[in-house]
């Protein structure tokens, strides 16, 4: 079975579509009523999108929307997400520290207690067949006794870049407004999932694994979907996909998935599901409306159904304040990263007003889930300018000018016009 996110969402939409994938809650009907209903949303000008939180049951703290400080300096509050400010990466190292990670929440960052939490492993697809009601469980501690691994690994909200499809392409779009900072390496530091699938009695016919996160309830378009959760291949969740409680050496924060988080390598953020819980596991192929309605391309060139988000794509970022005032005839050492979904960064290329020309890698950073660069530039005289960095990754593919429009504004990958001033 491939591993690919794209092969495993295509197989799974068609299954669905057809009635012979489950998803225990949904209704498949209404789903469709509701993937339908996307198009009239999407064209409306509202840039938010249409979402709520069901309440909490008596006696549950439902959280709130960030728990951590958000210093403007390091992040840009986004309803209930907060987006890092390149600036913020100016003297850091590799991973993005934990004070200035992006925030992504479909709801609120959930108060959980790690003494109480247990991870519940159930279904089909384990010895015996456990139900959610009673599963397999591990605390904490059980977790740790475990063999622990680390894995230094990229994750990217589908929408980083989706300000710029409005701003540079004259196609305003709903949703969250991210810029480029949606995106964050981290150290991450855990069990592998197929570790505790195996322990949990693993059968040799399960075919799908859907871990659950536990903050409330996600209510979009008057339709209460439940808690977040998002299917697994089996063979991606016995690969390289980890169930992690630290991050860049630090007890996991609260915002980025305390006590235990889901860290899916390579595959878009959805994936990555924070607080997990419940994870099911299953002889038949699950679905969830963040596989099949959302985190799908609608609109022009699209299907009615939508098309599935593939790797992300290739992206570059400058480690410079928006519309930055820097000194006239001075020499400045631009810096930035980019990164890609389908594989290491091979070359990067700046463009300060003169023509594209190579920038300098830094070493250390080859192979890893993404690079870090340089480029010399001094400005010639008082004025405005424009930056632009474009980079091509392993498999050759190079940022366009222009991303391809959907109508959700997923997946930016055009090269972004970064202004700047010298004085």
């Amino acid at each position: 079975m491939s591993h690919a996110e794209a092969d495993h969402d295509t197989r799974r939409s068609r299954q669905w579509l057809a009635g012979e994938a489950r998803g225990a809650g949904v209704d498949r009907d209404r789903l469709l009523e509701l993937g339908a209903a996307m198009a009239a949303l999407t064209a409306a000008a509202d840039e938010r999108e249409p979402v709520a939180v069901a309440p909490a049951p008596v006696g549950v703290d439902p959280g709130t929307p960030i728990a951590k400080p958000l210093p403007p300096d390091l992040l840009r509050r986004l309803d209930t997400n907060a987006e890092m400010r390149w600036t913020a990466l100016a003297g850091q190292g590799y991973v993005v520290p934990n004070d200035r990670f992006f925030v992504r929440n479909h709801t609120v960052t959930p108060h959980l207690d790690a003494d109480t939490w247990r991870l519940r492993l159930f279904g089909s697809g384990l010895r015996d067949a456990p139900t959610r009601h009673a599963p397999v469980e591990f605390s904490l501690d059980d977790l740790r006794r475990l063999p622990a691994e680390e894995s230094t690994a990229l994750l990217e909200c589908a929408g980083n870049g989706r300000r710029y499809f409005a701003e540079q392409q004259d196609d305003p779009t709903p949703g969250v407004a991210w810029g480029l900072g949606g995106v964050g390496v981290a150290r991450w530091r855990g069990v592998r999932l197929g570790t505790v699938l195996r322990l949990a009695g693993l059968r040799d016919d399960a075919v799908d694994v859907m871990p659950e996160g536990l903050d409330p309830d996600y209510v979009t378009g008057g339709v209460n979907l439940g808690r977040v959760r998002r299917p697994l291949p089996i063979a991606k969740a016995l690969d390289d996909v980890l169930l992690a409680y630290e991050m860049n050496g630090e007890r996991l924060p609260a915002d980025h998935g305390f006590p235990v988080r889901v860290v899916v390598p390579g595959w878009i953020g959805i994936s990555s599901i924070k607080w997990v819980g419940p994870v099911e596991v299953s002889t038949t192929p699950l679905f969830s409306p963040w596989n099949t309605r959302f985190y799908r391309m609608f609109g022009p060139g699209h299907p009615a159904e939508g098309t599935v988000l593939g790797a992300q794509p290739v992206k570059s970022a400058f480690e410079l304040a928006w519309d930055a005032r820097v000194p006239a005839g001075a020499e400045l050492l631009l810096r930035g990263r980019s990164w890609s979904g389908n594989g290491p960064i091979d070359r990067v290329e700046v463009d300060t007003g003169d023509g594209w020309r190579p920038a300098d890698l830094v070493a250390a950073d080859r192979g890893g889930p993404w690079q870090r660069w340089t480029a010399r530039w001094r400005p010639p005289a008082p004025g405005r300018y424009t930056l632009r960095a474009r980079a091509t990754d392993a498999t050759g593919t190079t940022q366009p000018d222009r991303a391809a429009p959907n109508a959700l504004a997923y997946l930016f990958d055009g090269i972004v016009h970064h202004p700047i001033t010298a004085l």
